[in-house]
């Protein structure tokens, strides 16, 4: 106990060390996960209701189609501002900016081709006209990339901006240049505010700086402008401490920032949260003056023409307009987020916690008990971080406390596992390089048994191989491709062996050896190896398609189907016997596998499949142990090269059942008529009558549907050649002398 508790206090820590200084040196690195919980926060929590006192009169899709498209001549957008006024309305933000001249102005019509100008509008004199006589606020958008000193003048703020305490160190944004309104709208406006809005790296707006610093002066964000001129405010006062901003002051409202400025949004919800007034509903002035008297109005566009969209944690389409309505809804109930200054004292703390609890109280735990109280203590965490989030208004990290969670749970599960099974370990240690994972395990639980010693087993053994494997790896091109592809044929293949019991040897390039009955016994060893060969034949038409709809084997698609064939095909065969089964290999490295003449068989029927055009070849052995009901064809007796017994070789088309899928012929009736007629002929040629059964042979040869063309060939050719050299004590044997 006393060497678990110096282990347990090395590893807190370590691991308190480790995740504290990712905390502090590598941020950036976390931050978009700890965004993504907090994410996670915002939907669970769902939407809230979003301030009537925000009103957005939108340019949509609606207002462009009856209005024209943008940009609209300026009277136009005039006529807007004055209904909207007419209305009662308190206060108009404009998320537009009018950079450059209305060319549609009459008066620049007359210029152009030398017109009497006379009482012609100036559309831009006309809106400059309108926002003087209305309570409107221009917005502009400062540059943060350019570098001209030539640059434009920002908009002058009739407010006093102060910075208290502020050390040399700049938190501020820094803008390098201003795109503002066209000079005679802007001189005609009471004040203005920016645009901004920064997204973080991942493309969502989390926050908005409150203010941007330009030539060493201070400007306020568009919401924060129409909020302090609706509160008939004129000073505004940025307070710093040691680590940056720590709030900025509206009279005797503190708004609480991080210590760049950011205001962080209590967003209230998704797109159109708040009341939407198309703005051709008020250039025709059919609005409801209730809707707007004494409100702040903000006019942007959720046209997706015009590209004012952008992503917030509750929506990933949304228009830029609501930004601004969230940040002065926020401001009205003074309920933004924060990150205060002592929140990374606090995130540093809670890692220190998180990590004590886990390693010194969680460790003296079973494992059931301990992975419950942990869910729960991971439960309580991101249920404080959430109600901290929405009751008190606080950030806090939330990414670092959970990976503390888990990490320290991790090294408390090694401990436990390293000194609770140490004596588990010691024997895998010691049998590691003797025995394979199975057997060890078998060995594990069943210490007694003599799993390791080598003994004749009865087995039914497998082997697959898939068809044109060269012309395959020819086509794909690169080797890892070709990995690709042949991980995904063997994961299926593989999965049915299992499902059916059985034991998958090794892996030979394209080829597949399995067997069944070892190490341990398996029931009706021989139907399973069946079942498994023939739920692969059914798998392949799933597996081609598959395969067919991934264009990085376009080169293989191709190759097949210029050849008329499938992409993947297979040959299976199957052979039953007594082999030689155990432990086999060296000190070094061994393995449990099976040997003997019952495996050298498998292999030769799996090759001549081949010869036969057949898809699963199994020996006469396997037929007899079998007690499910399949469909059959003899294909032959024959000697294989290297041995002198004959050899019956069956062919299993499919399941004998009526609703069984067919497997390369069109239906179940037709392949069992052509099989009787089939068998018949054969008998005809073990008894030598050469001549009939070749009649059978060529009348069955000429149907158009038939299940095997090349097992006709092979006995026309036969009995053609007996016919012309007849055999003496013909026994019906044919010898392969070739593998395949």
């Amino acid at each position: 106990m006393k060497n678990k508790l110096k282990v347990l206090t090395s590893l807190f820590l370590i691991v308190t060390l480790s995740i504290s200084s990712a905390y502090l040196f590598l941020p950036e690195y976390f931050q978009s996960l700890d965004n993504r919980v907090r994410d996670f926060y915002f939907n669970y929590r769902g939407p809230t209701k979003a301030s009537d006192e925000v009103v957005i009169v939108d340019i949509d899709e609606r207002s462009i189609r009856e209005l024209g498209q943008w940009p609209w001549e300026r009277d136009k957008f005039a006529q807007i501002l004055v209904n909207l006024t007419n209305a009662g309305t308190g206060i108009i933000g404009l998320d537009i900016v009018f950079a450059e001249e209305d060319k549609t102005s009459p008066v620049k019509f007359a210029k152009k081709w030398n017109l009497e100008i006379g009482d012609l509008p100036d559309y831009d004199e006309v809106l400059a006209q309108t926002v003087a006589d209305t309570p409107t606020i221009l917005g502009y958008v400062f540059d943060f990339d350019t570098n001209d000193n030539d640059h434009n003048d920002a908009p002058q703020i009739p407010a006093i901006f102060i910075e208290k305490n502020k050390a040399k160190a700049e938190f501020l944004p820094l803008a390098n240049g201003v795109l503002p309104n066209l000079e005679v709208i802007q001189d005609a406006a009471y004040s203005s505010g920016y645009m901004n809005n920064i997204p973080d790296e991942t493309g969502v707006i989390r926050s908005v700086p409150l203010l941007i610093k330009f030539d060493e002066v201070l400007y306020p964000s568009l919401a924060f402008e129409m909020y302090r001129i609706a509160n008939n405010v004129n000073k505004v006062i940025a307070y710093y401490s040691d680590a940056g901003i720590e709030n900025v002051t509206l009279a005797k409202q503190p708004i609480r920032t991080d210590r760049f400025g950011r205001m962080h949004l209590n967003f209230r919800g998704p797109f159109k949260s708040y009341k939407y007034i198309s703005a051709v509903d008020v250039y025709n002035n059919d609005i409801d003056p209730k809707d707007l008297e004494g409100k702040f109005v903000l006019i942007g566009t959720s046209a997706y023409g015009l590209m004012d969209l952008r992503s917030t944690p509750m929506d990933s389409v949304i228009a830029g307009v609501e930004l601004h309505a969230n940040m002065i809804d926020n401001l009205i109930h003074d309920d933004m987020l924060s990150k205060p200054s002592w929140g990374e004292l606090a995130d540093l703390f809670m890692i220190f916690l998180v990590v004590f609890i886990v390693m010194f109280l969680f460790s003296r735990l079973a494992i059931i008990p301990l992975v419950l109280v942990f869910l729960l203590s991971l439960g309580g965490i991101m249920y404080l971080n959430y109600y901290l989030l929405f009751t008190a208004y606080i950030i806090l990290n939330s990414i670092f406390p959970i990976m503390a969670m888990f990490l320290s749970l991790t090294t408390v599960l090694g401990v436990n596992y390293m000194f609770e099974y140490s004596q588990k370990e010691m024997i895998k240690g010691k049998f590691a390089s003797k025995v394979s994972a199975d057997v060890m395990e078998d060995i594990l639980k069943n210490p007694e048994s003599n799993t390791l010693d080598g003994a004749e087993k009865e087995i039914t053994v497998f082997f697959s191989d898939v068809r044109n494997f060269t012309n395959i790896s020819e086509a794909m091109g690169n080797a890892k491709s070709l990995i690709k592809f042949m991980n995904e044929i063997m994961e299926p293949m593989t999965t049915i062996i299992i499902n059916e019991k059985g034991t998958v040897d090794k892996y030979i390039g394209d080829a597949i050896m399995a067997y069944w009955n070892a190490p341990v016994d398996v029931d009706n060893h021989a139907d399973r190896a069946v079942r498994a060969s023939l739920k692969q034949l059914h798998a392949l038409n799933a597996l081609n398609d598959r395969l067919r709809a991934n264009p990085e084997y376009e080169n293989v698609i191709k190759m097949a189907d210029n050849a008329g064939q499938p992409i993947v095909d297979i040959g299976i065969g199957l052979n039953s016997g007594v082999a030689i089964v155990g432990e086999m290999g060296s000190t070094i490295r061994s393995d449990y596998t099976v040997i003997g003449d019952p495996i050298n068989l498998g292999a030769r029927l799996e090759s001549l499949c081949k010869y036969y055009n057949s898809k699963l070849n199994i020996s006469h052995f396997t037929k007899k142990m079998l007690t499910g009901d399949y469909i059959y064809r003899f294909l032959d007796l024959v000697t294989v090269k290297g041995k002198a017994e004959p050899i019956e070789i069956w062919q299993i088309h499919n399941f004998n059942e009526e609703d069984a899928p067919p497997l390369f012929y069109s239906t179940r009736e037709e392949l069992l008529k052509e099989l009787d007629l089939y068998h018949k002929a054969i008998e005809l040629y073990k008894a030598s009558d050469f001549t009939d059964a070749l009649a059978i042979f060529q009348d069955i040869n000429s149907w158009e549907h038939k299940s095997n063309k090349a097992i006709y060939t092979i006995y026309i050719e036969r009995c053609e050649h007996y016919i012309e050299v007849p055999p003496e004590n013909f026994n019906g044997v044919f010898q392969h002398t070739t593998k395949g």
